[in-house]
């Protein structure tokens, strides 16, 4: 993905990412979830947000709304082509980096075996589902509370949807946050699914249609027959 309309970060930005990454997610049901002892959680999300940045880098494409970077977006163009091995192997190294990390943290293993568990909520595999490789999928979309209400998420957003209106692609995310719903829903998303594996924490997934094209357009009568009630196909 590219667009003229944001400031792309690269690896001189890195430290400011994490730093963004920390702040916005530190009281975001899924950490919270996943990390309940706030004080464990203060200590590790640097160090996970790390790991995934460094993942992300060579996976993704990652902009903020200025050189000041006061809020980021983080976009996997699944429409471009990629290397399997090369993919797959990033994932793999930082993935076991991660996992070193929350066993030094916490001996007992709970905190690692509370990621092992929580995979469905951090893999974002339910766009498997989709069958659709013609997609964005928005990663992360974070505001650093100071600057939260000036309209930098939808400055972001709004330019990242731009680009797959261009292109004619659907967009999919997930939010942990059910307050977090209709904000997107104002930009055309929907609600696809809700993901609860454990009977505690919520996957809110939601996909929205390039601009001028329905749902049906996009996905096959097989994956629209699994859509939310109410949906607009």
């Amino acid at each position: 993905m590219e667009t003229d309309r944001l400031y792309r970060l690269g690896e001189r930005d890195f430290p400011r990412m994490v730093e963004i990454l920390t702040q916005c997610f530190a009281k975001d049901p899924l950490y919270c979830h996943l990390i309940p002892d706030p004080e464990v959680r203060s200590r590790a999300l640097p160090e996970l947000f790390s790991c995934d940045i460094g993942q992300m880098m060579s996976d993704c494409q990652i902009y903020a709304d200025s050189p000041d970077i006061n809020g980021l977006i983080i976009v996997d163009d699944e429409s471009e082509p990629y290397n399997p091995l090369e993919y797959y192997a990033n994932e793999a190294f930082y993935s076991l980096k991660a996992d070193a990390y929350l066993i030094r943290e916490d001996l007992s293993l709970k905190t690692l075996f509370n990621f092992l568990r929580g995979g469905p909520y951090l893999d974002s595999r339910w766009t498997d589902r989709l069958e659709q490789d013609q997609r964005l999928h928005i990663i992360y979309l974070a505001v650093t509370p100071d600057h939260q209400g000036e309209g930098l998420a939808r400055k972001l957003l709004s330019a990242v949807l731009e680009y797959a209106d261009q292109k004619g692609l659907l967009t999919s995310l997930e939010t942990h946050n059910v307050r977090n719903v209709s904000f997107y829903e104002q930009y055309g998303f929907q609600l696809f699914d809700t993901v609860c594996t454990d009977g505690e924490l919520k996957q809110y997934c939601m996909i929205r249609p390039a601009a001028g094209k329905t749902l049906a357009d996009h996905l096959s009568p097989e994956v629209l027959e699994q859509v939310a009630p109410g949906m607009e196909l």
